[in-house]
């Protein structure tokens, strides 16, 4: 046994409870609240999430919950520091619709004024009013230009500060959070919602200005002209007023349903473009597309029944404005008989009704617009209203790790009373105790689900745990910003995730201010250099998506030469070697007995030969250990681990 670290203090007392099959089950607990002082860091071991989280089953639905008034303050706080830019616009457009409307004034004066002077032969009048009417429609053209200019910037202005709310948002939301909201969702909501709320801002709020701009202009011109027509125009509007309030709540659910299945469309697109290659291997692609035209009928279905609605509207809408149109203008020519009302002011109403009642139909597209708009910026504001579970500390309780010794670049680690559990309620890490002292290579072994993963991804705080503390040299990992714990502490897992871009690109994530001379030394202490060097454009060769122009071997090694680059106290490797081949792994096993002298290790395995490299061995089953020694004396003994060795030593031979 470890000297250090007798087994009969690596474990406690402890509820027994289910345990998942595997180490990638259910979402663990949101530990999203404020951290309490250190040596205080404890809650129910119940597995019940904190109030303030969102239950586990919100993530199956489209919308995650929001606080009241969250959409609106979403918007204003979009719009507020625009408003300079908002009211310019909308004073370019209230002069725009002012020079609009001036145009049937002028006409009725022409035929009232204008005509008559000319049969006298004064043709003043007729000019003045005809330059006049072309000066309103220079005017309302160029007002127009300035609006769409001025509105179009407050537009992107918007769509980009709200794109990169979503971005910078989803980032810092802990892994727990991604690991039950889809990235599909996640493209949703910055593509097909920020669409739509472009729509509204470029189309749909101009439409709704100018329609009301429109109604008090030419219901005040309207009654100035003459007070009986301008009242019946304005009595119009009442059964115009109860469709649009009719059409509002009965779109509102529609739209709703529409945005959803859409984003349903994208995240079954996204999952099997993701998962192509089994898709391929186990000849999915059948019935994926049988999945995918049932979400594509259920869009279908949706969108129609959001358009049937529209088309009630507008036939509506038209039917109440050419009845209302043709009152007007026979009651208008019976009195222009009877020499009550001018021909010039029937001419003028007719012009301005028809204005009035043409944006009638733009007015229905807003609604459309505004509902689109509405449902995907409530799912925005509920995305962006999520907290992470595992919160940066408050300013007042950041602590620094102390200085490494610089003789000894390892950092003590602490697991102090921890317990961590699903959010289904299963314990993964009953009560558990265990000290890993600074500098030592620890192998994690043990069977599928014995928590081994677990214990890495609390190391690196992925998650927080349900009670107890991890430490690094006596601190809190909840105590320590994440740029300080990510210094302190990297992990190789097995995908082994290389994004877009150049070899070195991908091996300087690690540290990003590193020279190629570094890069290249990081590589060759693992053993990347030879093959990075063999292709085609060296370290500048780009390897594309997911890294997918190098073999999952090769891309194990760039993640490898990553984590040695970030020069970390801590490395946890978390089957990290489970891409290689037997030769690779060895080169690699013997490139970290180097790099990893004196620093603290903590290697998650199943091949045993992995394990040659460790100073300490765990064995861990049902989220304790059971065995803790050196490779040589656990073999050396009658337990599960000795077991597992021969079985594996058996294997090789055979």
């Amino acid at each position: 046994m470890s000297a250090s670290t007798p087994a009969s203090q690596t474990t406690g007392p402890g509820g027994e409870g289910p345990f998942p099959q595997g180490e990638d089950g259910p979402s663990p607990q949101d530990a999203g609240r404020p951290a309490p002082p250190p040596g205080e860091h404890t809650t129910p071991s119940s597995g019940a999430p904190p109030e303030s989280a969102a239950p586990a089953d919100d993530f199956d639905k489209d919308t995650l919950p929001a606080p009241p008034g969250a959409t609106s303050a979403l918007l204003r706080s979009l719009l507020s520091p625009l408003r300079g830019r908002v009211v310019l616009a909308t004073v370019l457009l209230l002069l725009q619709q002012a020079a609009v409307q001036g145009g049937p004034l002028l006409v009725a004066y022409a035929i009232d004024s204008g005509v008559p002077a000319v049969r006298v032969g004064d043709y003043g009048p007729l000019v003045a009013i005809g330059i006049g009417y072309l000066l309103c429609a220079g005017a309302s053209g160029g007002f127009q230009y300035a609006f769409i200019v001025a509105s179009a910037r407050v537009n992107q202005d918007v769509l980009l500060d709200l794109r990169g709310r979503i971005f910078r948002h989803a980032q810092a939301l802990s892994v727990d959070f991604h690991e039950r909201y889809t990235s599909g969702r996640l493209i949703s909501r910055s593509t097909t919602d920020v669409e739509s709320l472009r729509e509204l801002l470029s189309e749909g709020l101009q439409e709704l200005i100018t329609v009301i701009l429109s109604f008090v202009y030419i219901s005040a011109m309207l009654l100035w002209l003459d007070l009986g027509l301008g009242a019946v125009a304005v009595a119009s509007f009442v059964p115009l007023y109860l469709l649009v309030r009719r059409y509002q709540r009965r779109a509102g659910p529609l739209f709703g349903k529409r945005s959803t299945a859409i984003a349903s469309v994208i995240v079954k697109f996204a999952e099997t473009m993701n998962g192509i290659r089994p898709v391929r291997a186990f000849r999915r692609e059948r019935a994926n597309e049988e999945e995918f035209g049932v979400l594509n009928r259920h869009h279908e279905r949706a969108n129609g029944d959001a358009m049937l609605e529209m088309a009630r509207y507008v036939v509506g809408s038209r039917l109440v404005a050419n009845t209302a149109v043709a009152g007007i203008v026979l009651w208008g020519a019976y009195r222009v008989t009877e020499d009550t009302l001018a021909l010039g002011v029937l001419a003028a109403a007719v012009l301005y009704l028809r204005r009035l009642y043409d944006p009638i139909d733009r007015l229905g597209m807003f609604l459309n617009s505004y509902q689109s708009a509405a449902a995907s910026l409530e799912k925005v504001a509920g995305l962006l209203a999520q907290t992470p579970s595992v919160p940066e500390p408050h300013p007042d309780r950041t602590r620094t790790l102390p200085a490494l010794a610089s003789e000894h670049p390892g950092r003590e680690v602490d697991f102090d009373g921890v317990r961590f559990a699903y959010r289904t309620g299963g314990e993964v890490l009953p009560r558990f105790d265990l000290t890993l002292p600074a500098g030592q290579t620890v192998a994690v072994v043990g069977s599928t689900g014995a928590g081994k993963s677990t214990l890495a991804k609390l190391l690196a705080r992925f998650y927080d745990p349900t009670a107890g503390r991890v430490l690094l040299d006596g601190v809190d990992l909840r105590d320590l910003s994440n740029a300080e714990l990510r210094r302190g502490v990297v992990m190789v897992t097995q995908e082994a995730f290389l994004f877009s871009g150049t070899v070195a690109e991908n091996i300087a994530i690690g540290r990003p201010d590193a020279t190629r001379e570094e890069v290249v030394r990081a590589a060759k202490a693992i053993g990347a250099h030879d093959f990075i060097a063999s292709l085609p454009d060296g370290y500048d060769t780009d390897v594309r998506k997911r890294g997918g122009r190098i073999s999952a071997g090769q891309r194990q090694l760039v993640a490898f030469a990553r984590a040695l680059l970030a020069d970390p106290a801590v490395l946890i490797l978390d089957e990290a070697t489970s891409s290689l081949d037997i030769p690779g792994e060895r080169a690699v096993q013997r490139a970290m007995r180097t790099v990893l002298r004196g620093r603290t290790a903590v290697v998650i395995a199943h091949r045993l030969s992995t394990v040659e490299i460790a100073d300490r061995v765990l064995v861990m089953e049902h989220g304790r250990v059971v065995e803790d020694g050196t490779p040589a004396e656990l073999i050396a003994g009658s337990g599960s681990f000795a077991d597992m060795h021969r079985a594996w030593r058996d294997s090789v031979v055979g």
